[in-house]
């Protein structure tokens, strides 16, 4: 469950007053996401989602988290644009917690992607990437490789625990990452975070993606890297070719990976798949049961991980 905070009508009125969106209607809580509390507002000016940003993210971030979505829908990219307030701010405050409002994104997010939807988001995430060219803010990458190290420097007396075999395996990859880690790789602004929640479809057409809450400034060919790990596994952890060969030949017709990106895939896909066991770990062994965290199960992407170390180049993706 997402709402962490709870809001009152009275409270969520007079937020609601600093905003032109009319008067209050009705409000409920999304039963989604893991970070931040989410309610879908009615007002009489239509429907909005509102976030109360919670205390794993970091204030200062959100200027670029919010100006992204602006910049981003202004040049075509299909997701919620933040509300202006009536002073022209986009961040406010309610119930102790920094809020913004954001427009309804029209969609649903799937359960059991296709290759079609693959494909949409591959186009989605090229198109998205160019589109970020001129974004003035930046953000470093929070959940990089020299982040993953202490991280797992902090889990590491757990994770037996959860496979016998986690140690040794993250050691050894860990120490391959930091040797091979590409670091000239074309940069720009990225999402970071595209799993299948985060997009939305009507039909099998891509209508937006939303959470840019780990967006940052880091290598493309990083997040085509994430998007393989979320995107192109079942849920037996088998890979699967013809989704990954219609991401990649998508994002390939609108922004084609250089020969060096290409060549990259199988080690940054890899690094992704170790992020996103690692920060699992980190939350299934050191989070106390109700606390404001959903705890995944770090075993999904030790499974991908271990198909990424055997990967010996980008053909094996479908390129």
């Amino acid at each position: 469950m997402a709402v962490y905070t709870d809001i009152n009508e009275g409270d969520l009125g007079a937020f609601l007053a600093d905003y032109d969106v009319g008067e209050l209607q009705s409000y409920r809580g999304i039963a989604e996401g893991v970070e931040n509390s989410n309610f879908l507002v009615h007002t009489t000016a239509g429907q909005f989602i509102l976030t109360l940003y919670e205390k794993r993210v970091n204030r200062d971030d959100l200027p670029f988290f919010l100006g992204l979505m602006q910049h981003l829908a202004t040049r075509g990219i299909s997701c919620p644009l933040p509300v202006e307030r009536r002073d022209g701010a986009i961040l406010g405050e309610l119930c102790g917690r920094p809020a913004a409002m954001v427009t309804f994104l029209e969609g649903i997010w799937l359960r059991r992607p296709q290759p079609v939807h693959c494909a949409e988001v591959g186009r989605g995430l090229a198109e998205m990437h160019l589109a970020g060219e001129g974004f003035a803010l930046t953000r470093g990458n929070s959940l990089t490789l020299a982040d993953w190290r202490p991280l797992w420097t902090k889990a590491k007396d757990h994770a037996d625990a959860i496979d016998p075999d986690l140690v040794g395996e993250t050691e050894t990859l860990l120490d391959r990452l930091e040797a091979e880690w590409p670091r000239t790789l074309p940069q720009g602004v990225i999402h970071a975070d595209l799993f299948p929640d985060n997009v939305f479809f009507l039909g099998d057409a891509l209508s937006g993606f939303i959470d840019f809450y780990f967006a940052c400034n880091d290598a493309f060919a990083y997040d085509v890297a994430v998007c393989l790990n979320a995107w192109c596994f079942e849920r037996d952890h088998a890979f699967n070719l013809t989704k990954a060969r219609a991401m990649l030949k998508a994002y390939n017709a609108v922004r084609p990976l250089a020969p060096a990106e290409a060549e990259a895939l199988p080690i940054l896909s890899a690094g992704a798949a170790l992020r996103f066991m690692l920060t699992r770990l980190y939350d299934w062994v050191m989070t106390p049961e109700g606390s404001l965290v959903v705890k995944k199960d770090p075993l999904e992407y030790l499974a991908k991980m271990r198909f990424h170390m055997g990967v010996k180049s980008a053909r094996e993706y479908g390129l």
